[in-house]
């Protein structure tokens, strides 16, 4: 049996662009994506601070050293500019490698510099 189980977040991350005239996803400074383990292409869980919406996109690379987080597509529509998300990506797993598993948790400040680990 498979389970899934949280790898990776950026928490509370600051939202500096949105492109509703976009295919689709969340672009994303790479050192964020460094820190935490996440890469291009992968499908992540996106949950507004602010709004409280939620949805399901894939990370697209974005401009390394500018703490950019844009939201791109129709995802435009589910956040402002200022507004906090946490991006959440996943693993499948056994029970018991899950059993062992933590987490890589980066919080971010207010410009989506790396903080620390959580």
């Amino acid at each position: 049996m498979w389970i899934k189980v949280l790898r990776s977040k950026i928490h509370r991350a600051t939202v500096t662009e949105k492109n509703l005239n976009y295919s689709g996803s969340i672009t994303i400074d790479p050192d964020l994506l460094e820190k935490v383990g996440l890469v291009a292409g992968q499908c992540v869980l996106v949950a507004n601070v602010n709004n409280g919406t939620r949805h399901e996109t894939y990370i697209q690379i974005g401009k390394r050293g500018t703490g950019q987080v844009r939201l791109n597509g129709a995802a435009a529509r589910l956040g402002e500019l200022g507004d906090l998300v946490i991006v959440m990506g996943y693993a499948y797993m056994t029970p018991e490698e899950a059993a062992g598993h933590e987490p890589r948790i980066a919080l971010v400040d207010e410009k989506n510099a790396f903080v620390k680990y959580i």
